[in-house]
């Protein structure tokens, strides 16, 4: 099984780094640094996926792919 894609955006707002798993539902993480924000978003992951398995719930592929394009001036 291929794993799955995340996101990590910096957020003004938040004053770090957000990570998140765009199929799993809202499974997401904070950290100060990219890097911290990735190790937080897999330790959600394995999270996430134990507690559906535990509540029986269906385990989505994965499926999300970014839609990447070019800008130029």
């Amino acid at each position: 099984m291929k794993d799955y894609h995340i996101n990590i955006f910096y957020s003004e707002e938040d004053g770090g780094y957000i990570a998140d798993i765009p199929d799993l539902d809202a499974c997401s993480a904070f950290g100060e640094t990219a890097e911290d924000a990735l190790r937080e978003v897999q330790l959600a992951k394995q999270a996430w996926l134990a507690a559906a398995r535990s509540a029986g719930k269906p385990i989505p592929q994965p499926r999300y792919r970014p839609v990447i394009s070019a800008v130029g001036s």
